[in-house]
């Protein structure tokens, strides 16, 4: 019995399939035509109730099968009515005698317009919305991708909430591109049945007539009734179904149930409501209008638009004395007077203090920071700090927040140890549409540069975030720019705000898993402040320390052979391959640009040596060739959305990266040993020197 639930479905189209063959008694045709008509009610009802269009997702299968079922009961009441005089049984005779009503003209009028409703309007404009809405939710995949990129990168969602969302936007996809093919059975089934209906008639009066001895006129009664009957009971049905094809792809902005939407939307305008019932009571004013149907509509429309004003203006006036008793609270504390406070030298010394990160805000940026008004940034920034901690190895200290006359009412400003490092402006009413290479169409909107990465960009109103979406814009909240743009800025200074008391809680931290490791090392071979310039110098070039064991047992090992920190960061650099691998590959490729042999044979010339160690001195010459070609390579990187990576051999690495970093702060330089060797690396260039009339490498001077 188990088995045969878990195949019901597969069993019920099988025996759909059937009808078509075998012919059915009337009594239980009569049965199946009452559940074409419930099964299809029950439908349309769905389709009104759910929230997303995803949570209804067998409708597309959904719609197919109750489409061959309706094709398998026409044929089979064309077999009745063909083969039994007319007689279809007690349904099909219910209906056309409902429609007729012993005026045969007047119902097939009134089953013709049915037929046309159904066929024009219903059906084609549900098999229109379903293609639109394919292609534009395929369109639109690209930004959605790239929105969710953006709040992973920025600590908003984590990696399996990234993964639940690309999960979603694949099933819409696939979910509309089915409604779309669905669609078209939808149309051929309104089209068959017109066609069957056409026959039913044709064709019953010339057995009618011909072969089972009928009058004309009996014959035409028997077979209009039957034939009319036998067209709505299977057109009702198609009615309810393409309603309920067009109600699922066009609710895509829904929030909740249809009739949650109705009731909202609606109640949220009680002036239109009441200017439209005024409206309607005066016409019933006029002379010559139907009176009594006007002022009874206009009385109830001016009641309910009374009734919702009334109701809104009191929770207006609850939130405005909520506001107010909480503004006019007493304060817990006096505030002091300022110069009386400052007499006490103890408290100077509170002036002293820098905060490791700082952010402030016009006047208007507040609402998105203070919780009590619904800000969210707080929250946002804790989201970021447990990502980042996972990615990096590094916990971000607090972010102190506050407002600054200074700025103007639109402006934020991120500082880093007391020093602004950046600033933005955000328009909290708009949306910032991020613009794509190739847009598919024009928005207006005001023009700006996203702050984080400088994309051009513009503010456009909320009412044109679903155009954009379409021309292929990627549409961010403002919430969510500012969020971004701090979580890049702490990304890219992560080594500055690397302290001695953030390395030693670090360090604290391994002793619970790793106590023996910390002992042999910490501080009996390395110290904390060489433990700190170590790691700072892997995280200002982006790789993360989180493994902070096997950081500690390479430097261990390094220290045994050489002194130069510089040299022992290239060995944990190796050590964490596979971390620097997962890093900066994606989908086990490594697009990068390489140095031609002769190139790194210049640049390891240009090394010298002092007292404080090695650096490099590279002839101008040499560096214009390097700093232009490269510069054509990063507009590729760009143009594919991905890092700038330069990869070159180990011994010139660290000296190369830091001369770099001067012209390209977000190039990174990786050697060929921190890459494992299951990646598929892909050059889009190779940095080359002039060659002269014979093909050799010019040489020049070397200006040290």
């Amino acid at each position: 019995m188990k088995r045969i639930l878990q195949n019901a479905i597969a069993l019920a189209v099988v025996i759909i399939v059937l009808f078509i063959v075998v012919p059915l008694p009337t009594q239980l045709l009569d049965i199946l035509l009452v559940v074409n008509i419930s099964l299809s009610m029950l439908i349309l009802v769905i389709t009104m109730t759910v929230a997303d269009a995803l949570d209804f997702s067998i409708f597309p299968s959904l719609l197919l099968i109750t489409t061959l079922f309706r094709l398998g009961l026409n044929i089979s009441t064309t077999r009745q009515i063909l083969g039994n005089n007319g007689q279809a049984g007690a349904v099909i005779q219910s209906f056309g005698n409902m429609i007729t009503q012993g005026n045969i003209v007047l119902g097939f009028i009134i089953f013709l317009i049915i037929v046309l409703v159904q066929m024009i309007v219903v059906t084609k404009g549900a098999e229109r919305v379903s293609e639109v809405a394919a292609r534009f939710t395929l369109d639109a995949m690209p930004g959605k991708q790239m929105a969710i990129d953006a709040d992973l990168s920025s600590g908003l969602i984590d990696e399996q909430g990234a993964k639940a969302r690309r999960a979603k936007i694949q099933k819409e996809a696939d979910f509309y591109g089915a409604m779309d093919g669905a669609t078209k059975f939808v149309k051929g089934d309104a089209t068959l049945g017109l066609i069957v209906t056409a026959i039913n008639f044709v064709g019953g009066l010339i057995l009618g007539v011909t072969m089972g001895g009928m009058e004309l006129s009996a014959a035409l009664s028997t077979y209009s009734i039957a034939t009319i009957g036998d067209g709505l009971v299977s057109q009702i049905p198609s009615l309810m179904i393409s309603t309920a094809t067009a109600m699922v792809v066009t609710r895509t902005v829904s929030d909740g149930s249809l009739n949650d939407d109705v009731v909202r939307q609606f109640g949220s305008q009680p002036r239109a409501i009441l200017t439209a019932g005024l409206v309607v009571a005066l016409l019933g004013l006029i002379p010559g209008t139907p009176h009594a149907a006007l002022l009874i509509v206009g009385a109830g429309l001016t009641a309910a638009g009374w009734f919702m004003s009334t109701r809104l203006d009191r929770e207006k006036a609850e939130e405005e004395a909520a506001a107010l008793a909480e503004e006019t609270a007493p304060a817990e504390e006096m505030v002091p007077n300022a110069a009386d406070y400052y007499k006490d030298i103890n408290n100077v010394y509170s002036l002293l203090t820098v905060d490791p990160i700082e952010m402030a805000f016009g006047y208007s940026l507040l609402p998105m920071v203070d919780e009590n008004n619904g800000g969210k940034l707080i929250g946002r920034n804790a989201l970021f700090r447990r990502q980042y901690a996972q990615d990096m190895g590094v916990v971000i200290p607090s972010i102190r927040f506050h407002d600054s006359s200074a700025l103007g009412t639109n402006q934020y400003v991120i500082k880093i140890k007391g020093e602004e490092v950046a600033r933005g402006e955000i328009l909290v009413d708009y949306f910032l549409a991020l613009e794509p290479a190739n847009p598919t169409g024009e928005i207006d909107g005001i023009e700006t540069v996203e702050p984080a990465y400088g994309i051009p960009s513009r503010w456009i109103l909320p009412e044109n975030k679903e155009m954009a979406e379409i021309y292929g814009y990627t549409v961010i909240d403002p919430l969510s720019v500012m969020q971004t743009h701090l979580s890049e800025v702490i990304r890219s200074h992560a080594h500055e705000l690397l302290g001695r008391a953030e390395v030693i809680q670090l360090v604290e931290n391994l002793k619970r898993t790793s106590p023996e490791v910390v002992e042999e090392t910490v501080p009996a071979l390395l110290s904390y402040a060489q433990l700190e310039r170590i790691l700072r110098n892997l995280l200002r070039e982006g790789v993360p320390i989180r493994d902070l064991g096997t950081i500690l047992e390479t430097a261990g090992t390094a220290l045994a052979t050489t002194k130069d920190l510089d040299m022992v960061s290239e060995n944990i650099r190796a050590a964490l391959a596979r971390t620097i691998t997962r890093r900066f590959c994606e989908h086990g490729q490594l697009r990068v640009v390489t140095l031609d042999a002769e190139v790194e044979k210049r640049v390891i010339s240009s090394l010298s040596k002092n007292e404080q160690g090695i650096y490099l001195a590279m002839g101008p010459d040499l560096m214009q060739q390097i700093i232009t070609q490269l510069a054509e390579y990063i507009k590729k990187f760009n143009d594919l959305s991905q890092t700038p990576i330069v990869l070159t051999s180990q011994v010139i690495r660290i000296y190369l990266s830091r001369m770099l970093s001067q012209f390209y702060p977000n190039l990174y330089v990786l050697a060929f040993n921190e890459i494992t060797s299951d990646v598929q690396i892909q050059s889009l260039g190779n940095v080359t020197l002039p060659r002269d009339a014979a093909g050799r490498p010019e040489r020049r001077a070397a200006a040290v």
